[in-house]
């Protein structure tokens, strides 16, 4: 269950080049520009709602 002390590492991994249009927007929402980017969210369930939709793009792990 999602901890709001606790951050997500996020980490882009796949483009998003050829994937629908609602992906490509989560990817942005979340913050990420590059490929390979690493960027650090607070857990909450709309953070895990959107690492859910574009699950098979990124990879995460939880910092404490």
């Amino acid at each position: 269950m999602a901890n709001p002390q606790t951050k997500l590492k996020i980490t882009w991994v796949k483009s998003a080049i050829g994937y629908q249009k609602n992906q490509k927007g989560t990817i942005t929402a979340l913050g990420l520009r590059k490929l390979g980017q690493v960027i650090e969210k607070n857990d909450s369930p709309q953070v895990r709602g959107m690492l859910f939709t574009v699950r098979h793009l990124v990879k995460w792990e939880e910092v404490k």
